[in-house]
């Protein structure tokens, strides 16, 4: 009896940043915090932009609250593709 590997499935990669770009996106983040100005953050495998107010950047975590109306949604840091404000 021969036991056959299961095949492993490729995940799709998340897009690699460079440190400039990184950089630029945490001084967008950071100055919006500050200002409470609206943001748009383009986040990897998510069909719709994400659209709303940073309350909170957990810097343990690395996570970005977005308040939009009345829900929070959490995102990766990483997974921040691309900010624009509003």
């Amino acid at each position: 009896m021969t036991l056959t590997k299961p095949k492993k499935v490729k995940k799709p990669a998340r897009p690699t940043r460079d440190e400039f770009e990184l950089e630029e996106i945490a001084n967008t983040l950071t100055e919006a915090f500050e200002e409470k100005n609206e943001l748009r953050l383009t986040v990897w495998k998510r069909e719709d932009p994400v659209r709303g107010k940073v309350v909170k950047m957990d810097g343990n975590t690395k996570l970005i609250h977005i308040e939009n109306f009345t829900e929070t949604i959490k995102v990766k840091f990483m997974d921040i593709l691309y900010v624009q404000k509003v």
